[in-house]
């Protein structure tokens, strides 16, 4: 009997990874980039309704949060009253805390 070639193990072998694992998720990139949430400058500011692309803007940019919670020039903002209603109307999630020079969300309490 004739053995297999290497690659036709090879093939089967990443054949049978693939359906073990499936396909490899592609990992979204947020570029953390306040000024996106100029869109939002109503709504954090003087407690206007805040509109659907401000509502997209703080779920896109959700992950930077802590980075900008971190920055003394934008930490007020994110900390306001006004910030904190934006939660609900927008169903986004501000961290109660952040670690120093955290990029990422990550919420003590």
């Amino acid at each position: 009997m004739k053995s297999p070639s290497l690659l036709a193990v090879c093939i089967a072998l990443s054949a049978a990874l693939l359906l073990l694992c499936g396909e490899p998720s592609a990992a979204v990139v947020v570029k953390c980039d306040p000024s996106e949430l100029r869109v939002c400058a109503g709504a954090i500011m003087w407690s206007m309704s805040p509109s659907t692309k401000c509502c997209e803007k703080l779920k896109e940019q959700e992950p930077c949060f802590c980075q900008y919670m971190n920055d003394p020039d934008l930490s007020g903002y994110i900390k306001s009253e006004n910030a904190k209603k934006l939660e609900e109307k927008c169903v986004v999630s501000l961290p109660k805390t952040c670690l120093e020079g955290s990029e990422g969300i990550t919420s003590l309490g």
